[in-house]
């Protein structure tokens, strides 16, 4: 399969691609699209575990296309994303004598997309970047889009910029090789663009037979999640770039979501997991408040059960302390806290109308069931 789909922003549109074999064809797709321009120096950003999946397939094609290529290696893990390991990406940029016209390609997942963004967003004042994410979470989510970033031990992704890619290139056979706690993690990304944008999407997933495992998935109902969930990030980010109001509605579920990655150390939870425990919590939270019913509650709950994603937050975690860490989160505004809220199946709204007792009653459901 291939299928192009445009991104255009005021200041530097893209295609988000996505096309099976995809990496073997890498050189040709920077090569053969004159308004990438992305200079000779390629220095391809990934992991050690994806680089021996691809690493050679990707670097091959690039200097077949006459790219000269370079490689920087950095430990996988959301616990890695700091500014430490940017500075590796700087040093092997000043080491390769990057310049102006270059191009920084990450090859990896979300955290190996962030870093690399924002090592190209920073390094000359900002070089070109290209997006390879390989697993499903960044395909869906963190590749498109343009936010990069790092964590600071206070809380997760502080520090950051806008830096748009020049191409994101999804190629979907890396997904064989994703584990499967990966896979499932990244359908809590996916139920969130059918809840807030694509009611369309949340029916596919409701049809679907199971979700937990790539290989139960036909290649139609993948090619459809991979399209919808794209196409959905798309929209809103061309009608919102910078965040400055709709674009927030891509945090569903994230606000709690964060708190509860970052109070467990990144080691527990998963960024996919977390968010689908925060969707669980905001979910309820709705029904409570008023804003959508019981019974489309239940449908969501019903999704995240069978995509096999966790349901429960630790006993052992201290919910004041949870309460607390919402307060750094970007989404605060003049001290109060911003949530996505969903209205229907395909609707939400952003409100700052959240009494905190209503937050603890949901969560400390979810500590005692």
């Amino acid at each position: 399969m291939e299928k192009v789909i445009p991104v255009h922003l005021p200041h530097q549109s893209y295609a988000v691609v996505i096309a099976s074999g995809g990496l073997g064809q890498m050189g040709d797709y920077l090569q053969h699209q004159a308004h990438l321009k992305p200079g000779q120096k390629v220095l391809v950003v990934s992991n050690p575990l994806i680089f021996k999946h691809y690493g050679e397939k990707v670097l091959v094609s690039l200097q077949r296309a006459g790219f000269v290529t370079s490689t920087c290696l950095l430990p996988a893990g959301e616990r890695y994303k700091t500014l430490k390991s940017v500075q590796q990406i700087y040093d092997c940029a000043l080491e390769q004598r990057l310049e102006r016209s270059s191009t920084i390609l990450a090859l990896g997942g979300g955290v190996i997309g962030d870093m690399a963004g924002f090592a190209a967003a920073t390094w000359l004042r900002g070089i070109n970047v290209v997006q390879v994410p390989t697993t499903l979470l960044a395909m869906v989510d963190a590749a498109i889009g343009g936010k990069t970033g790092v964590n600071h031990p206070q809380g997760k992704n502080l520090i950051g910029a806008f830096h748009q890619p020049r191409l994101v290139l999804i190629d979907p056979d890396t997904l064989k090789t994703l584990p499967g706690r990966e896979f499932r993690a990244a359908l809590a990304e996916v139920i969130k663009y059918g809840v807030i944008w694509d009611g369309n999407l949340f029916q596919k997933l409701e049809a679907a037979e199971r979700l937990d495992q790539y290989r139960t998935l036909s290649p139609q109902l993948l090619a459809d999640l991979l399209v919808h969930s794209c196409q959905a990030k798309v929209d809103v980010v061309t009608k919102d770039e910078k965040e400055a109001g709709l674009r927030a509605i891509l945090n569903y579920g994230h606000t709690i979501g964060h708190g509860i990655e970052s109070l467990t150390n990144y080691r527990k939870f998963n960024h996919g997991e977390a968010v689908g425990l925060g969707m669980v919590a905001v979910g309820q939270l709705a029904v409570d408040l008023g804003f959508w019913s019981q019974e489309e509650c239940d449908r969501q709950f019903s999704l995240v059960q069978k995509a096999h994603l966790p349901i429960h937050i630790p006993a052992d975690l201290d919910l004041n302390l949870l309460i607390d860490s919402l307060q750094t989160d970007k989404k605060v505004q003049a001290g109060q806290v911003r949530f996505i809220v969903p209205t229907a199946i395909g609707a939400v709204t952003i409100t700052d109308q959240i009494p905190t007792p209503a937050i603890v009653h949901v969560l400390k459901q979810m500590q005692q069931e």
